[in-house]
């Protein structure tokens, strides 16, 4: 079954491996499948990546801003003045980031500018 992103150019259309560059060919590494260089000269492949789906794969969730009495989780507020805008009062959130022995990580986020830091 042909890719329709067009890029079964790349694997083995035998067992689906992937093909490496040896000097003329490329060679599937399983089968020994053999094809000629220029059948895959030049050809590209790209895709565009988001911010959304690297935090999703990696399974990070950053805190947003607090929207009010709409549902969503409402964070702490504590009195901590902004290191950017001097604001007397900003939000956190804590998280284990290290091991279970090792304090949480705090994070605060100013509700006036939005500056975000951490404390450890």
């Amino acid at each position: 079954m042909a890719d329709p992103l067009g890029r079964d150019f790349l694997f083995c259309k035998f067992c689906g491996t992937m093909l490496r560059m040896e000097s003329n060919h490329v060679v599937c590494s399983s089968c020994k499948f053999k094809k000629n260089v220029q059948d895959v000269a030049d050809r590209e492949i790209s895709y565009a990546v988001t911010a959304e789906e690297i935090k999703r794969e990696l399974g990070i969730s950053l805190f947003e801003q607090p929207q009010g009495d709409k549902g969503e989780t409402q964070l702490s507020k504590v009195k901590r003045a902004c290191e950017k805008c001097q604001n007397p009062e900003m939000y956190y959130s804590t998280r284990q980031t290290r091991s279970a022995d090792e304090g949480q990580t705090t994070y605060y986020i100013c509700p006036r500018c939005g500056y975000r830091c951490q404390e450890s």
